[in-house]
């Protein structure tokens, strides 16, 4: 299950499949590695993504 808090590397790590819909979400720092240590919703914060729609997203 992905949370909010769940760091951008270790989601990547686990599932890879789920880069195509954080870059749809308008996320394209992914190889950042800053990014990589941030949370969900600390990326969400910086991009002005809804972090509980995106959450949504990922886990369907």
């Amino acid at each position: 299950m992905i949370e909010k808090t769940t760091k951008i590397g270790d989601l990547l790590e686990q599932f890879p499949e789920k880069a195509e819909i954080l870059l749809e979400a308008g996320m394209h720092c992914l190889g950042c590695p800053a990014s990589q240590a941030e949370t969900l919703e600390e990326a969400c914060d910086v991009h002005g993504i809804d972090v509980e729609e995106l959450v949504a997203k990922l886990n369907a």
